[in-house]
């Protein structure tokens, strides 16, 4: 197989598309379409497949990547076992993605896949010995998540050495972008963090619909670990990539059913440059076209308020300033969008929340990014995103809490259905912040108990295992007795979780449970404590030692709690250790900042605040404590004061600047 024919196949794989010019005559390619083409099982449980996924022990005490002995060579040369191997992990990984994201429901079980020869082992220890080892960073991995051995096995195929592939390290990064999703905490990668994308910007630089996916995955991955302003700029360089042309702007037009005068309503204007990527009748690609009335999309609830229309109607053709580029593009009728161009949007969106104060303000900056991307439905994945954002928005709105309430309800629903195709839902995946089934079941849940139907979010909670929210139920309930007793049975034992969870673990010795629920039961252990004030310590402690010191969680629990009673020293030791586990939470970093403070330990307060201030510009308090500190520092105290006004100016200009356009393009 030649090298232009390999990256042919590779770049089919980022696409999620399968280009018909790839001419090869190995006996490879056909199981890289069929990755491609969605037929998961068919590949999975081929005879190839389980060769290389074959157990060889079923040794639990040692860790799956000898369990499984994934670099058994197979037929061809390295070029195709290489391929196979990627063919294999791809695979893996979209059925974990199939099961745990997208749907619909798999059709095929773990042990269908891996080949366990004359070994007695099940299914359910398998599973277990997976989601022990997906914890990472001192986080669990959610104990519910189906088929955790699908991703675990695609990491280790992931690690195994590649020669003559180009783009495995792509092939990385969406596994790391899933992996994060299923902890409690997002927990940074050092290794993958500190990868450069140059060797794969010079691999799709002549191709920029997989530059801009390329970008626009690598800003989702810093949008996860907290880095707003480096994940906006690798969506910037995204649209760049696509030579993608928006512009937010005002134009006359109306929002309601009575209203009399046409005023300015924010509108963004949107032009794509990418060519369709859905072939013609001739085989070639064409320009961006409507979509089919045969394309099956989630289920749009209309608003049916007797005030508000169901969007803007915009009267003017043309936008309120004639010096934009985009001037020629009528507000009302805009042309259809390339589907990476609307992942690009939505993620620009997302940066708009979580680069500005939650009020009034963001939800009229967001929406004109959500209604774009609706107005012209492209794809099931990309189209249930936006629904899902729009129905954020819409739900701090008495007018429009009840269709956000049902959107969301409806978004859930879909998902285990086969309306659409799988290769459909995965094609634009890796580029759209679709949350897992479970957090949208969970994000509904808080709807309902932000509704006061709390029973019904209390119900969600327990079938879902969410205990630290099922307490917090009982809480509002004025039942907080309720929440410890739980607690204290799961402990205990004398409650079980799950019927699937129960039936895992019925022939499994303790040790190997003690070993595989640890980070389950630290968790529990710090519930315990937050509940039991006088008992706190203990509890927490005990976190601590159940987890092997490894969890985050119990050090940054203990830190406050020695904090709170004026124990400083105690408190900086413990804080050290909890950002040490997991530095991207700016709350322990502050924290120890305060408690650095209290001691006269400038040189420690300033490291501190510095990174509180690193992972979040807004924190106003941060950069006031980082500024007492330089001054008790024996700096120059002209240095310092320049340092610190050209910090605090650049904070208000922005702020000002962000005010007086939004005062500008709003009714």
């Amino acid at each position: 197989m030649n090298k232009e024919a390999l990256l042919q196949v590779e770049k089919s794989f980022l696409r999620g598309t399968w280009d018909s010019s790839i001419s090869s005559s190995s006996s490879i390619v056909p199981i890289a379409k069929k990755v491609v083409d969605g037929d998961l099982r068919e590949v999975l449980t081929s005879s190839g497949a389980r060769q290389v996924i074959s157990l060889q022990n079923d040794d639990l005490d040692r860790p799956l990547k000898e369990i499984f002995d994934l670099s058994t060579p197979v037929d061809g040369d390295a070029k195709e076992q290489e391929l196979l191997r990627l063919s294999l992990a791809i695979a893996l990984f979209h059925a974990f993605v199939q099961a745990n994201w997208t749907g619909p429901d798999l059709d095929f079980q773990p042990l269908e896949v891996i080949s366990v020869g004359g070994l007695s082992l099940s299914e359910d220890l398998i599973q277990q010995k997976a989601i022990a080892e997906l914890a990472y960073g001192g986080e669990p991995a959610y104990h519910l998540t189906a088929t955790p051995i699908f991703l675990r096995l695609s990491q280790l195929l992931l690690t195994l050495p590649f020669l003559h592939l180009q783009t495995v390290q792509w092939w990385q990064l969406r596994v790391a972008l899933v992996h994060q999703q299923i902890l409690d905490e997002p927990v940074v990668d050092s290794d993958l963090s500190s990868v450069s994308l140059e060797s794969l910007v010079s691999v799709v630089s002549s191709d920029p619909d997989l530059l801009g996916r390329l970008y626009l995955e690598r800003g989702r991955l810093d949008h996860i670990y907290y880095q707003e302003k480096s994940a906006a700029e690798y969506f910037i360089k995204a649209a760049r990539a696509t030579n993608l042309q928006y512009e937010l702007t005002g134009a006359l037009g109306k929002r309601t059913k009575f209203q009399q005068v046409d005023i300015s309503q924010l509108v963004l204007l949107a032009e794509s440059r990418l060519k369709d990527d859905r072939p013609t009748d001739n085989g070639t690609t064409s320009e961006i076209q409507k979509p089919s009335p045969a394309l099956v999309l989630p289920e749009t609830f209309s608003l049916n308020d007797d005030t508000l229309l169901e969007q803007t109607e915009f009267t003017s053709s043309q936008p309120a300033s004639f010096d934009l580029h985009l001037h020629h593009i009528n507000p009302q009728n805009q042309p259809p969008l390339h589907p990476i161009d609307q992942s690009i949007l939505l993620s620009l969106c997302l940066n708009v929340k979580n680069t500005s104060p939650s009020h009034g303000l963001t939800s009229e900056q967001m929406a004109p990014y959500i209604a774009r991307v609706l107005s012209h439905p492209r794809n099931w994945s990309i189209h249930t995103v936006a629904l899902l954002l729009r129905s954020r928005l819409e739900s701090s709105r008495t007018r429009t809490v009840e269709r956000s309430t049902l959107q969301l309800q409806a978004l859930i629903d879909q998902m285990p259905t086969s309306d659409s195709t799988l290769s459909e839902r995965l094609q634009y995946f890796h580029s759209i912040p679709l949350p897992n089934r479970w957090k949208l079941e969970k994000e509904l849940a808080l709807r309902f108990a932000s509704l006061g139907v709390v029973k019904s979010a209390l119900e969600i909670f327990q079938r879902l295992e969410m205990w630290e929210e099922v307490v917090n139920c009982w809480r509002s309930m004025e039942r907080p007795d309720q929440g410890i007793a739980i607690i204290r049975d799961l402990l205990e034992g004398h409650k079980t979780e799950a019927d699937e969870v129960l039936s895992r673990g019925k022939n499994i010795p303790e040790l190997r449970r003690h070993f595989q629920d640890s980070s389950r039961k630290a968790k529990l252990w710090c519930i315990l404590g937050d509940l039991e004030p006088e008992q706190a310590k203990q509890h927490y402690e005990q976190a601590w030692q159940i987890s092997n010191k490894s969890s985050g969680r119990a050090m940054r629990a203990l830190g406050g709690y020695h904090f709170t009673r004026g124990n400083y020293v105690e408190a900086i030791t413990c804080l050290k250790q909890a950002v040490r586990i997991n530095p991207l939470l700016s709350r322990s970093w502050y924290v120890l900042g305060c408690a650095c403070m209290r001691m006269e330990d400038w040189e420690g307060a300033r490291n501190a605040f510095s990174r509180c201030v690193a992972i979040d510009e807004d924190d106003g308090e941060s950069w006031s404590n980082l500024a007492s500190v330089y001054l008790r520092l024996g700096t120059n105290r002209n240095t310092v004061e320049v340092r610190i006004f050209l910090d605090f100016y650049t904070q208000v200009m922005n702020s000002l600047n962000f005010i007086l356009h939004c005062w500008t393009t709003t009714p």
